[in-house]
């Protein structure tokens, strides 16, 4: 990321009331910052925000049954995909969009600049337990080049937290196979093997 850019982030960080906790990607190359964890608020809501290389992929296009989302950029250009496969819209930095739950969207990063983008979630508790899983287990090196979780059971709890529905496959195969999975893993305890991510940083290198 440029200095420039480097010192607007840090001057936002410096503003927020809550002490924001960062964690990198070392996989993918993202970072996110939580700015307001969803503990703060009783699992209601939460807001991160997420920085992302040029070329970075972000999601495929996809919907929440239960969760809302509110898009906010910062730096840079986001483009997305709303509504439905190929109808992109790019936001600029200053421009917001909510995307409300069962509504289709996707997004990446298609420039060669950094973007800065924010996340605001609700409820949350659930998406900010995927989204830290998915980030702690590519800090433990258990996902692969694309930054996808190797173990079928850790994929499957973590995108029924998620509250996700891929657009494409039925969505019906999509619920059995991750209801399956879902249940082979809470009959093994393997959520156990997750629980650490939950935690900030700090508070595991405390233990």
């Amino acid at each position: 990321m440029k200095s420039a850019n480097i010192e607007t982030y840090n001057k936002s960080i410096a503003q927020t009331t809550e002490q924001p906790e960062v964690i990198v990607n070392p996989v993918r190359g993202d970072r996110m910052t939580i700015l307001h964890s969803s503990i703060r608020s009783d699992g209601t809501y939460a807001k991160i925000r997420f920085d992302l290389p040029p070329g970075a992929k972000g999601s495929p296009l996809h919907y929440h049954t239960k969760m809302s989302e509110t898009f906010t950029v910062l730096q840079g250009r986001l483009e997305m995909e709303v509504g439905r496969k190929g109808k992109r819209r790019i936001l600029q930095a200053g421009e917001r969009l909510h995307v409300p739950a069962g509504m289709h969207h996707s997004f990446r990063n298609t420039s060669d600049e950094w973007v800065t983008f924010t996340s605001e979630n609700r409820p949350a508790e659930q998406f900010e337990q995927f989204i830290r899983g998915m980030f702690g287990l590519a800090i433990d090196g258990k996902v692969d080049r694309e930054g996808m979780p190797t173990n079928l059971l850790h994929l499957a709890l973590l995108l029924k937290k998620a509250d996700t529905i891929l657009v494409g496959p039925p969505v019906v195969v999509q619920k059995l196979l991750i209801g399956t999975l879902v249940e082979i893993g809470n009959w093994l305890g393997v959520e156990r093997s997750l629980v650490k991510y939950w935690h900030s940083q700090d508070k595991r290198s405390a233990q």
